[in-house]
């Protein structure tokens, strides 16, 4: 029975009692890379959103950011609107919010601590900010971490990014990069991810992933997480409680 098969014939029944459906076949079942999400995946929180709320506009920030991981706007534009009204907010938000507001998601830390000791390639590949995701990665011990950068001057955002926007392509080319460089089949490799943007990686990946995702997400993923944390993708896979590393 594929996921698919075992999601469209069970899965309506067991949401409504708040469980998941999560079925893997056994061939090949452990994956050697996994490239993850950040925002509302990785970890809790938007982290654009919590930027804006220092200046006292989340509410109109987060209705674009949305919007966005539904799939109504073009990212990339969506994105360069809600960097722009970030112009004037001070460098050291940046810092708040991490130490703050941003928290690890559920299982996160396992997830990853376990899947690097049994040799896989780990990666964050995010939409948001490096300054972010460098310190989730960092914390998480990943591998690869990618992200846009915010330009800053004189202490403050300038409400532009530098270097070219790391969108849906991106996330998708990193993606197959790493796969070619580790010389991983496709049914080595998983992607998760919750927005719009994470569709291609998710599509193209041997195992994707929606985590508590839009809908749109949710309908190209092979398996979708609603309720269960992401410790569950270890056990999909396989490990048994007494194989996941506590940090």
């Amino acid at each position: 029975m594929t996921p698919r098969t075992a999601r469209d014939l069970f899965g309506r029944d067991l949401e409504a009692l708040g469980m998941d459906v999560l079925a893997l076949p056994a061939r090949r079942r452990r994956k050697k890379l996994i490239v993850a999400d950040m925002d509302s995946t990785l970890i809790t929180i938007e982290c654009i959103d919590e930027l804006a709320a220092s200046i006292g506009i989340r509410s109109e920030v987060a209705a674009i950011t949305e919007r966005a991981m539904a799939g109504a706007l073009d990212f990339e534009a969506a994105l360069t609107s809600r960097v722009a009204l970030l112009e004037g907010v001070p460098q050291t938000a940046i810092e708040e919010v991490i130490r703050e507001k941003l928290r690890l998601m559920p299982g996160a830390r396992r997830l990853m601590a376990t899947m690097r000791a049994h040799g896989a390639t780990t990666a964050v590949v995010s939409g948001g900010f490096t300054a972010f995701t460098s310190h989730v990665a960092r914390v998480l011990g990943l591998d690869i971490q990618r992200a846009n950068s915010l330009e800053v001057r004189d202490g403050r955002l300038t409400g532009r990014l530098e270097g070219p926007v790391v969108g849906p392509r991106a996330k998708l080319d990193v993606l197959r990069e790493l796969a070619a460089t580790h010389g991983l089949y496709r049914e080595d490799t998983m992607a998760v991810g919750d927005g719009a943007n994470d569709r291609d990686m998710i599509a193209e990946a041997g195992l994707g992933i929606a985590y508590r995702a839009r809908p749109a997400v949710q309908a190209v993923a092979d398996l979708c997480v609603n309720h269960s944390d992401l410790e569950s993708l270890l056990f999909i896979q396989g490990y048994s409680k007494a194989e996941i590393c506590e940090d």
